[in-house]
């Protein structure tokens, strides 16, 4: 449960993640504030603190920096986290999202008066229209597609050279997950698939995503990569591998999973 707008004392205890455009503040061993409110490494007396859970058994609280920041050191995406465990990356996911959230709806996207936080659940309410609005969450699907003893790798226009993963998009309006894995697919490369399997799912702050993770096999196609989406791509032996996302991450795993279903057969 998400609290909102807190007044704390000074003497307050706890894990602060401090988030400033999308990026959280880290100390120098990359590790999370954790103490009392005065003595945060940044003054947030008069910014917005909410309660997002628990660490450690210790409590844990977004804190919304707004200022402009003048030393660009410590702060960091909150994938940079990724390595310290599942449990504070997701808190980090989830302040990050949260404060982009708050900080995008101080106004009303219908009559553009003013809202309110709703104290009973995470939501900001318009006091004039009644126009009520919850953080968005945008799903996405990763596809590892295999076959035989191979697996389907791309290097996206935004990676570079010699990074690739597995494919990766957005789902679009009234559609299911596995419809979009379908279709990103078939879109990116001209791939068609078949035998989907749902692995698992992992939130993923770019910047309020929820990815959702497949292995299907291949059914046909020839690799046509789509020039707006996909720089190139191409089927990749399990066994010798080239750079690829840490097993940190969904796709990751996705991909050391392909690779335990190959030694099994």
């Amino acid at each position: 449960m998400i609290k909102h707008s807190l007044k704390l004392p000074d003497t307050e205890h706890g894990y602060w993640f401090i988030i400033n455009q999308g990026r959280v503040y880290l100390q120098d061993s990359q590790a999370v504030p954790c103490g009392s409110l005065a003595n945060l490494p940044i003054d947030c007396s008069d910014m917005e603190i909410c309660f997002i859970g628990e660490y450690q058994q210790q409590p844990c609280y977004l804190v919304v920096f707004d200022d402009r920041v003048s030393d660009e050191q410590n702060w960091h995406s909150a994938r940079t986290l990724l390595p310290y465990g599942e449990a504070v990356f997701q808190l980090a996911a989830r302040a990050t999202q949260v404060a982009l959230f708050l900080q995008t709806h101080r106004f009303c996207g219908q009559c553009g008066s003013t809202m309110r936080l709703v104290n009973w659940e995470l939501a900001t309410l318009c006091q004039k229209c009644g126009h009520r609005c919850y953080p968005r969450i945008a799903p996405c699907v990763l596809v590892a597609v295999i076959k035989d003893s191979e697996i389907l790798l791309a290097r996206s226009n935004r990676h570079k050279a010699g990074f690739f993963s597995i494919l990766a998009g957005f789902v679009e309006s009234a559609e299911t997950l596995e419809q979009a894995a379908v279709r990103e697919v078939k879109e990116e490369v001209g791939i068609d698939i078949k035998n989907l399997r749902y692995i698992g799912s992992q939130p993923w702050p770019f910047p309020h995503s929820l990815m959702t993770g497949f292995i299907a096999d291949y059914a046909g196609g020839q690799i046509v990569c789509q020039p707006q989406e996909i720089a190139e791509a191409y089927w990749c032996d399990l066994a010798d591998l080239p750079e690829t996302p840490s097993i940190d991450t969904l796709s990751g795993q996705l991909i050391a999973l392909a690779q335990q279903l190959k030694k099994s057969q």
